[in-house]
């Protein structure tokens, strides 16, 4: 672990800030991936099984 002196808390913020933002931006990815595979498959009138 590198020794980052008086800038460790603005580096450990920004790293953690950084995988909060990148896993908000996954978990919304596959939220509208599944909204638009249901709209999807509305209007074709199929639904999948299982």
């Amino acid at each position: 672990m590198p020794d980052l002196g008086k800038y460790a808390t603005a580096v450990y913020g920004s790293y953690v800030s950084t995988l909060v933002l990148m896993a908000l931006l996954v978990i919304f990815v596959v939220w509208r991936n599944a909204k638009a595979r249901r709209a999807l498959e509305q209007i074709e009138g199929t639904k999948k099984h299982g």
